[in-house]
């Protein structure tokens, strides 16, 4: 599949296909995908913890998901929960922010991962839905998560049932100044 095929397939998924299922070198190939963004003086401080135990997506789903979540990701493979490192993108060896975003940086360069993680999950026939609305605190708990790490968002990992269209995007021209 070509780059770009996969970006104008990729979608947010919220209807899986029930009974597939993703094994752990296939998380590899993808996280492996992920590791070959930029990041921040080469920091890479993006972590993830892929879950494909029933058990423990129950448990999250529990503990750590609103409902509307729940439902929008049923029937995933698994579901990847992405964190970076804190106090290392954005900020000098002494620990003095390099500018005024500080952390934000981390979570930049975790959303440049990210996006590779879903167009290879997409190039490999899988679909993905990214979730930022999670507890946290019980996925830090549920994962044992350091707290040297910010947790950041979950990601659910499947087959599509159905193909929704594009949303509507904006004109280029409404969001781009060429000077």
């Amino acid at each position: 599949m070509e780059l770009m095929q996969a970006v104008n397939e990729r979608r947010s998924i919220r209807d899986f296909k029930e009974g597939m299922s993703i094994n752990a070198d296939q998380l590899r190939e993808m996280v492996a995908c992920a590791q070959l963004a930029p990041s921040w003086k080469n920091s890479q401080t993006a972590r993830y913890y892929a879950v494909v135990s029933q058990e423990k997506i129950a448990e999250i789903n529990e503990k750590a998901l609103p409902a509307f979540n729940v439902n929008s990701s049923k029937n995933a493979c698994a579901l990847v929960v992405t964190t970076f490192e804190m106090k290392r993108a954005g900020f000098d060896r002494e620990g003095n922010a390099d500018n005024e975003l500080g952390d934000q940086w981390g979570a930049y360069d975790l959303g440049l991962q990210n996006e590779n993680l879903l167009l290879k999950a997409r190039e490999m026939g899988y679909d993905t839905l990214v979730m930022g609305i999670r507890d946290g605190a019980a996925l830090r708990e549920i994962l044992e998560i350091p707290d040297s790490q910010q947790v950041v968002a979950v990601i659910a990992v499947g087959v599509r049932e159905t193909s929704p269209e594009m949303p509507k995007r904006k004109d280029v021209d409404s969001i781009l100044k060429v000077y």
